[in-house]
């Protein structure tokens, strides 16, 4: 299995940091441009979004989600 990647982002103007497998920041990053977002702006709106799921957690289950609405 492959490592972490770790990228750095702000949100609600704060720096802060998301390790996810690579897989995933690719989907995500499909995602954003689906979505007409950037990487940094769809991982904020996952975050309004998503309660009290940690926010690793809560990036996976929306690349899941997309990834599954792809195959059809």
């Amino acid at each position: 299995m492959t490592g972490l990647a770790k990228r750095s982002l702000s949100l609600a103007g704060h720096r802060t940091s998301l390790a996810l497998e690579p897989a995933f920041w690719r989907v995500l990053e499909a995602l954003a441009a689906a979505r007409g977002l950037s990487l940094a702006g769809l991982v904020a709106a996952i975050d309004a979004e998503r309660g009290s799921s940690a926010l690793a957690s809560a990036c996976r289950l929306a690349a899941l989600a997309f990834a599954s609405e792809q195959r059809g």
